[in-house]
């Protein structure tokens, strides 16, 4: 596992010995037609203290449901 650092703020999440020891959220998205970013794929990693700072921010809420089995 390499280093993963979240591409907000700039964080290293916590890993020892190739185990990531904290939650994280990875997005990748290709651009599509009727996008200014057509044909580009875009990747990245926002922690779990990222995530919640920028869902703050919605007007419209996110929508949350517990998770009945975690793997």
């Amino acid at each position: 596992m390499g280093l993963l650092v979240c591409n907000r703020c700039g964080r290293r999440l916590k890993v020892e010995q190739d185990i990531v020891k904290e939650d994280y959220i990875q997005i990748r998205k290709s651009w599509g037609y009727f996008s200014r970013r057509d044909g580009i794929t875009q990747e990245f990693i926002l922690c779990e203290e990222c995530v919640e700072s920028i869902t703050r921010e919605f007007v419209v809420p996110a929508e949350f449901s517990d998770t009945k089995e975690l793997l």
